[in-house]
């Protein structure tokens, strides 16, 4: 079996560094990398077959903290030590701040986060714990805690990694680089959830600066739909933890991005996303946080759009939400006593 040496020769290679001529870093730049990106895309046959389309998934949990995140964070913390900053700081749902927490440890400089108390997954937060961030829960939303935490930035010297810093949205934007590399050729589709909307806007943006452009179609859980409804959720609810957003940051780019692109901006139920997320697992192997579901729900509920060849962006791992996965799946574990003839029953009846 045959393989292709330049393509796994960049899997070794930090993002930075492989796409150096396309970022804002010269080479003698201070590197933070835990050697995130070139991330696989996997061809889906059942959900292929289901829409009548090539489907492939690209898979970001595949990233070293399990989610998409780290390819802006990658250029957030490594620019911020270059600035010469000491720390760093972010509002999360969740994934931004287990990312920022990785980074920051990696660099050696300090991370705060701001989190919606009680509304961050367990697996997360065992994350940002773990990488020994200072977790503050705020009694109030995602929305509020990014403008406090903007407020907060202006008065003091501490860097924001938030994706309103343009450094995450380069680095973002080389996802769509490897699909392209990948395929060999442009997706006709990229379906992709929305929550902040930078990583919408940066897959925009990598696809423009290589001269490509597939529809994108940008799905947000109807709960927390601030771009569908046309104003922003007051208070946004949805399973998906991760895009319970009612007032993205990069609202105008990613509605720019939208119309540019001939896409759309849709909203697909918490029913239709644990579908998904279901799916994914039980028939493609694909364990996904809820929120990834949502580009797969979006292209089950209203197809391919004419497409042929479609990629869904999973934007992070399943294991950072065991909750929803235990919570949603518990029928399906048979208790028994431990005795042969009850374990035979329920092994093989």
């Amino acid at each position: 079996m045959s393989t292709d040496p330049v393509r796994l020769t960049a899997r070794h290679v930090p993002l930075i560094e492989r796409y150096r001529d396309r970022l804002p870093f010269a080479e003698g730049d201070p590197l933070i990398t835990l050697q995130e990106g070139s991330t696989p895309l996997l061809r889906a046959p059942l959900l292929s077959e289901m829409v009548g389309a090539e489907v492939r998934l690209k898979l970001e949990g595949a990233n070293p903290t399990g989610s998409f995140k780290d390819r802006g964070m990658t250029c957030a913390v490594s620019a911020a030590v270059r600035e010469g900053a000491e720390a760093v700081i972010c509002a999360s749902t969740g994934n931004t701040a287990a990312s920022a927490a990785a980074y920051s440890a990696r660099a050696g400089i300090r991370c705060a986060v701001i989190v919606p108390e009680g509304k961050i997954a367990e697996g997360k937060m065992a994350q940002i714990l773990i990488h020994g961030a200072r977790v503050i829960a705020l009694d109030g939303n995602f929305d509020r805690a990014l403008a406090l935490v903007r407020e907060l930035t202006d008065k003091h010297p501490i860097a924001l990694v938030n994706s309103v810093n343009e450094y995450r949205l380069e680095g973002q934007k080389t996802a769509a680089f490897e699909i392209v590399e990948d395929l060999d050729q442009e997706p006709e589709a990229l379906f992709i959830p929305v929550g902040n909307a930078g990583n919408v806007t940066a897959y925009w943006r990598g696809f423009r600066e290589i001269g490509v452009a597939p529809r994108l179609f940008g799905m947000q859980a109807a709960g927390a739909a601030p771009l569908v409804l046309g104003h922003p959720v007051e208070h946004p609810e949805t399973v998906a933890s991760a895009i319970r957003i009612g007032n993205p940051a990069r609202w105008e780019d990613a509605m720019a991005a939208m119309t540019e692109s001939r896409g759309a901006i849709r909203a697909v139920s918490d029913e239709e996303i644990l579908t998904a997320y279901r799916l994914l697992a039980a028939k493609e192997g694909m364990f996904c946080e809820p929120a990834s579901a949502a580009s797969v729900a979006g292209l089950l509920k209203y197809g391919a759009d004419g497409a042929s060849q479609v990629v869904c962006v999973l934007t992070g791992r399943g294991i950072k939400d065991p909750h929803t996965a235990i919570e949603h799946n518990d029928g399906m574990i048979i208790r028994c006593r431990a005795q042969m003839d009850v374990l035979e029953e329920a092994v093989l009846g």
